[in-house]
């Protein structure tokens, strides 16, 4: 894309930063109206830089930048507030969240629903809710807003819809199939789960569980199961 035109007042959220030259940063954000742009920032890591304390990673920020091929230049960031800081595990569900922004979402290409519900997810995030429901609604919703909306509702071999009482595995491809019909797999999911994910109903301990489990499962996929780096952190961090 080789867009010339200069973007003023773009909301946007800070994805990740990379020094650059001596006291410069790159970044990856994502912007309502424009999607992910990797921006420059020079002189952002001067010690009296503006900037310095505005590029922060979960907060809202208000940004201006022009030039055109891959790496635009940031003229303007100020700090529009309103979002506390995500701490302790809160914290590494972010940046869970921003890595499958980073390596899901193509770039420049906007999703305002999705910019949208990762406010969203970050307020709740915040607020101390339970981690687990935020994350599967915001993973289903990244999927659909990519192409890969989950079927959840019918039976992909059978036609039919998801009965409650019986058992399936899902194709990344295609979705739910019950286990009697199916290829052999590892992944068992209860009709209800696949009902409730559908509702975005994830009070159930087994639908969470699940859940859990699908999403794992479908993202793997997405990445061709190269590892999310997040992931590994939380990981080993739980293991301490």
């Amino acid at each position: 894309m080789s867009e010339r035109r200069p973007r003023d007042n773009q909301e946007a959220y800070v994805l990740h930063t990379y020094p650059y030259r001596e006291t410069s940063l790159l970044l990856d954000v994502f912007a309502r109206g424009a999607g992910r742009v990797r921006l420059v920032a020079r002189g952002a890591r001067r010690p009296r830089s503006a900037m310095r304390g505005v590029l922060l990673s979960f907060q809202p920020v208000q940004l201006g930048w022009y030039g055109k091929g891959e790496v635009r230049t940031l003229t303007r960031a100020e700090w529009i507030g309103g979002q506390p800081l995500l701490q302790g595990e809160a914290l590494l569900c972010g940046f869970y969240l921003n890595e499958l922004l980073l390596r899901l979402m193509p770039r420049e290409d906007p999703h305002e629903a999705l910019f949208d519900r990762y406010g969203e997810a970050l307020r709740g995030l915040a607020s101390g809710a339970a981690t687990g429901p935020i994350l599967r609604a915001f993973e289903k919703a990244l999927l659909r807003e990519i192409g890969y909306a989950l079927v959840l509702e019918r039976d992909q071999a059978s036609g039919r819809g998801v009965d409650p009482a019986k058992t399936y595995t899902y194709d990344p491809e295609r979705g739910p199939v019950e286990v009697g019909a199916a290829a052999q797999s590892d992944l068992r999911l209860a009709g209800q789960t696949l009902l409730d994910i559908a509702r975005d109903d994830f009070s159930d301990a087994v639908t969470q569980q699940q859940a859990k489990l699908l999403m794992r499962w479908l993202i793997n996929h997405r990445l061709e199961h190269q590892p999310l780096k997040s992931r590994r952190i939380f990981r080993e961090l739980m293991e301490l």
